[in-house]
């Protein structure tokens, strides 16, 4: 299933255009979009770096490597 998504400010002139144009196509289904904000965002705010906001800390979990040099590989 594919969803064409429609701005809620172009809906009016978009929406009954595209159903009209996908009718046919009964993979594609036309929505409206009904967000107001970014669930993501905090308090509705969005952009990356909206002021106050604290940057995400990436922390890398692969174990560290044992300090020192490597053994010789054993000859076959």
């Amino acid at each position: 299933m594919i969803y064409c998504v429609v701005p809620t400010a172009l809906s009016d002139e978009l929406y009954p255009k595209l159903v009209e144009h996908y009718r046919g196509d009964d993979n594609v289904e036309v929505i409206v979009e009904r967000r107001e904000f970014d669930r993501r965002a905090r308090h509705g705010r969005s952009g990356a770096n909206a002021a106050g906001e604290q940057r995400r800390v990436i922390r890398d979990r692969r174990r560290a490597r044992v300090a020192g040099d490597q053994l010789p590989l054993a000859r076959v």
